[in-house]
């Protein structure tokens, strides 16, 4: 059967009904979605496989006050263990890039952990460039 790659837009959140395991961290909450899907820049791309979603690219369209080009910044990219190792990831990453470029991106990023060699080997087949960053987080208080 084949996997369908579709963008989420708002309206859509009933195709996330039906999740696999491991595509999102926590389950989905319906309010949060839906603010997701109607926030300017914010894109949702998810493969679908008879009816039921089995990875996703979350992503948002990064302006700059400054003048450097807009950018597309890869937050997460989940794929179902049943489903990897078949070119889903780099299908809705594709996807993902040219909704991105059409809202002027001119580059993508994206960052994962030192030890996740399946992430690391992905954004190396897309001819990406790693580079070396340490990210800092803090809480509000």
């Amino acid at each position: 059967m084949t996997v369908e790659i579709r963008h989420l837009r708002p309206g859509d959140e009933a195709v996330l009904t039906r999740i696999e395991e491991e595509v999102f961290d926590h389950p989905i909450d319906a309010a949060t979605l839906a603010r997701y899907l109607a926030s300017p820049g914010h894109l949702l791309v998810v493969a679908i496989d008879d009816g039921l979603v089995v990875g996703q690219v979350a992503a948002i369209v990064h302006r700059h006050p400054d003048g450097r080009p807009t950018e597309l910044y890869v937050d997460e990219v989940a794929v179902t263990p049943s489903h990897q190792r078949r070119g889903i990831a780099r299908r809705m990453l594709d996807a993902a890039l040219a909704l991105g470029r059409d809202q002027g991106c001119r580059e993508m990023w994206v960052g994962t952990e030192p030890d996740n060699v399946a992430a690391r080997a992905l954004y190396k087949s897309l001819e990406a460039d790693d580079e070396t960053f340490v990210m800092y987080v803090r809480k509000p208080a």
